[in-house]
């Protein structure tokens, strides 16, 4: 028994015995706290059907996507909050209304001002809140339909969002709201920025591919195929490649930047729909939602380092790891 607990331990990540592994329970309204064996910890409530998650920039609070609708699909007027979470006491502090936006979806912090970036699909806006006032401080019209994932640059001054239903990303200037559509692949989702912020990499859901946007021209530059549906988006940490959930063939993809190829896949027991990555870029971790199972895959190796089963009917989403206080 202990030379299996030590074998456990070992075959875990450096940093995963000072990290949990927070995981967006979409189907059960609820975040949960696992360790990294999937030990559940503990559970809080959010708002109904939280979509997207992210941390501030401290790491101390998460904020969560309180969509209210199961996936765009769904018609309905969706809930229209955000919900703080309180990483260190574990529950939620706070539920930021978004007035007369609908269907909050994407969500991102603006990284010189900790901002929230979020968008909404009824209507179709990009939102500002200040979290510190827990306020709607500004919006903008993202000139698409059913607005999806929100990406921000590293200076705070571009945001750019998904338009899934109108093919086209909506790059947003922050400060004079000027807005550049850009067109990419069909049913455009999830996103990522390179290291040095030159190139944003979309996922097209509907085209099975991905194209890369050169930012400063504010065009489309190449595209790469991939695996059915390909939703959320990765990147290695050293830029060189990209991972991505694809639901149909209930597998994660890699792709060659260089070489513009996917390159291998890895097959799961169940259609992931998220996808995010470590801060050290050296692990992803997918939801299968209807398996009720979180994958955590090493992306040096290509291989899946571990899984484990979350509460029955928690339909897990995003997956972040944060720190144990």
């Amino acid at each position: 028994m202990r030379l299996a607990l030590l074998f456990a331990v070992a075959s875990l990540p450096l940093f995963a015995q000072d990290t949990l592994l927070l995981v967006s329970q979409k189907a059960a309204s609820t975040v949960g706290f696992y360790t990294w064996e999937g030990q559940l910890l503990d559970t809080v409530q959010v708002g109904k059907h939280p979509h997207e998650m992210v941390l501030s920039r401290d790491g101390r609070y998460a904020y969560t996507t309180d969509n209210g609708t199961m996936a765009i699909e769904v018609a309905g007027e969706g809930g229209n909050t955000v919900s703080i979470i309180d990483l260190k006491e574990r529950k939620r502090i706070a539920q930021v209304s978004l007035g007369k936006y609908h269907r909050p979806h994407g969500i991102d912090v603006n990284p010189v001002t900790g901002d929230l970036l979020i968008s909404s699909e009824n209507p179709d806006q990009l939102i500002v809140v200040d979290v510190n006032r827990k306020r709607v401080v500004r919006t903008f019209d993202t000139k698409g339909r059913t607005s999806h994932i929100v990406t921000s640059d590293a200076d705070g001054e571009w945001a750019y969002v998904s338009n899934a239903r109108s093919s086209n990303v909506a790059a947003i200037h922050l400060k004079t709201g000027e807005t550049i559509l850009i067109p990419a692949g069909d049913r455009p989702e999830g996103s990522v920025l390179s290291s040095d912020g030159k190139t944003l990499y979309v996922s097209n859901r509907d085209s099975n591919e991905i194209t890369a946007i050169d930012t400063a021209k504010k065009k489309m530059a190449f595209r790469i195929e991939t695996c059915r549906e390909p939703a959320r988006i990765g990147l290695s940490s050293d830029d060189e490649t990209l991972i991505y959930s694809c639901i149909s063939d209930q597998q994660v993809g890699f792709a060659d930047v260089a070489s513009r190829k996917q390159v291998a896949l890895v097959d799961l027991e169940g259609s992931p729909v998220s996808l995010t990555t470590s801060p050290d870029g050296k692990h992803a971790f997918a939801g299968a939602q209807n398996q009720d199972t979180v994958y955590v895959i090493s992306i040096a190796e290509r291989r899946i380092a571990r899984k484990f089963k979350t509460t029955p009917g928690a339909g897990p989403d995003p997956i972040r790891p944060v720190r144990r206080w």
